[in-house]
């Protein structure tokens, strides 16, 4: 008899980006696995949607009193699996989920509860309307590496205030910090299995969209989003796609150059650039261009390249060697086309496999791969522009429309461009905090993606809408109900006269000639 072929699990290492240690392994969720754990989450969110707001909120406040008595252990971990510095675990991740807790625990009773309706057609008036706000059911969230404890945490929290479940797949870079999210949430008392965490590559993503999910998360590339989107499509499943950006700074002529020049090194150079609202593309008016270019190098040198868990640390590692390869792809195109590389533009192997100097780059035209393709790493090119409407029209170029900047000491001149540019969020005189507002929705146009998240449109997404009304007069057959007549057409021509005629003539006689459809015979 023939012996059947042991199952070979897949297997894969969370390792440290900066030093390549291998963290802890991990074996694949198979598919199985996966719809194993739907079927719980399901089984469970039936007794969460019954449970009150009020028992929701206490369970994020315990969850953010546990997530702030820990913050450093976590901050420690997101370094150590991530590679950006501590100090930016513990403000771009940290602090940012400690305060979306508190916006969904300030909004979720006002979000939930029913609102009212008005109706302004006067045959409509006596009936009582509402909304009431439905969770889907089971949310499936497909996270990225870049802030792999931010972006999972607000998406989860916003859904299970909000009634619902969650089976949360991290990227298999960064499954650690997603245990870590789901370690918090279960010392809040929350049932197990109304939370999930499945680990594993892209086929254990790809098995979770596939599932008997209700609506779909996912925040990473574009190419993956369009086949999420496609598979979801064909079950009519909604989704929230955020696909990244190319993020353009425009920076005008009356500009504080060592405010702007700043501003400009931290948007791009973050997380080591790897921060889909970085700054990827930096127009900057040609009268004080070079003075730019000089500030902007100077500060770029004094930064300090190291591991994430050294305090002097700026800029950590890259997550991978995969994504080292994408920059220098990116670069190397840029120089073969004229590029000048001002800065950087180096591996620094004597720090680790995945360590990469800032760099800065000018000469730079749009048909450079690094102006059209998501960089998500140390580049930062600087473009001069004639006028603000070359910048507006170079900012809009690109596919993507995530973020963009504007900066000047004119608000009103700011604001101006900014109500002219292509992208879910524009900020002035600010880069990238726009993600750490809570109240701010989190989205974008064109291929940076589909839906919100963050802020009470991020809650939206959480949710169906049920509309209700209730007829007052319900002992009175309605006018409209069959038994038409032959006249009916012309009292009902008369009544639409009497609402939206602006002679008043017209709509005197259109309501005389409407009275006869309360008198007609035949009513059935």
């Amino acid at each position: 008899m023939a012996v059947a072929a042991p199952i070979q699990l897949r297997r894969f290492a969370s390792s440290n980006p900066a030093t390549g240690e291998v963290l802890r392994e991990f074996d694949c969720a198979s598919a199985e696995d996966v719809n194993v754990a739907v079927e719980r989450a399901r089984a469970a969110q039936i007794s969460w949607a019954k449970t009150p707001v009020a028992v929701r909120i206490r369970m994020l406040r315990s969850f953010q009193r546990a997530l702030h008595s820990r913050k450093d252990e976590v901050a420690a971990l997101i370094s150590a699996e991530a590679g950006k510095p501590q100090v930016e675990a513990l403000l771009t991740e940290v602090m940012v989920i400690l305060d979306a807790a508190g916006f969904c625990m300030r909004e979720a009773k006002r979000f939930m509860r029913p609102q009212k309706v008005a109706h302004g057609n006067p045959i409509m008036k006596a009936k009582k309307a509402y909304l009431t706000r439905i969770p889907y059911g089971v949310m499936a969230i497909v996270s990225p590496w870049n802030y792999p404890f931010s972006i999972p945490a607000s998406e989860v929290m916003a859904a299970l205030v909000t009634g619902n479940a969650v089976v949360l797949k991290p990227s298999e870079f960064t499954p650690l910090c997603a245990l870590k999210l789901k370690e918090l949430f279960d010392a809040t008392g929350l049932p197990s299995d109304l939370f999930q965490v499945v680990i594993g590559d892209g086929q254990t993503g790809a098995a979770l969209t596939q599932a008997k999910i209700d609506k779909i998360i996912f925040t990473g590339s574009v190419a993956t989003g369009k086949r999420i989107a496609q598979s979801a499509a064909a079950r009519l499943i909604p989704v929230v796609l955020e696909l990244g950006g190319k993020d353009p700074m425009i920076v005008l002529e009356d500009t504080d150059l060592e405010v702007a020049t700043s501003a400009a090194i931290w948007g791009a150079f973050m997380n080591a650039g790897q921060t889909c609202l970085s700054v990827e593309r930096c127009y900057v008016h040609r009268s004080i261009f070079d003075p730019f270019v000089a500030r902007c190098l100077e500060k770029a040198k004094a930064l300090h390249i190291g591991p994430g868990s050294d305090p002097q640390t700026d800029v950590g590692p890259l997550i991978s060697q995969q994504q080292l390869r994408i920059v220098e792809s990116q670069l190397n195109d840029a120089v073969a086309q004229g590029a000048q590389v001002l800065l950087g533009g180096r591996r620094l192997p004597e720090l680790g496999a995945n360590f990469y100097t800032p760099t800065i780059l000018t000469g730079i035209d749009h048909s450079m791969k690094l102006m059209r393709e998501e960089t998500f790493g140390p580049l930062l090119p600087i473009i001069p522009f004639e006028n603000n409407d070359e910048a507006v029209q170079m900012a809009n170029d690109p596919d993507f429309g995530l973020a963009a900047i504007v900066w000047t000491r004119d608000r009103k001149a700011g604001e101006a461009i900014a109500a002219r540019l292509h992208a879910g969020t524009v900020m002035v005189n600010d880069v990238i905090t726009c993600f750490g507002i809570s109240e701010a929705p989190h989205g974008g146009v064109k291929q940076s993606g589909i839906g919100r998240t963050h802020g009470r449109q991020g809650l939206e997404e959480m949710v169906w809408s049920k509309y209700v009304d209730a007829d007052l007069l319900h002992g009175i057959p309605k006018v409209w109900w069959y038994g038409y007549g032959g006249n009916f057409a012309s009292q009902m021509g008369g009544f639409i006269d009497l609402l939206f005629s602006r002679n008043l003539g017209m709509r005197l006689r259109g309501g005389i000639k409407a009275l006869g459809s309360f008198r007609r015979k035949g009513r059935l």
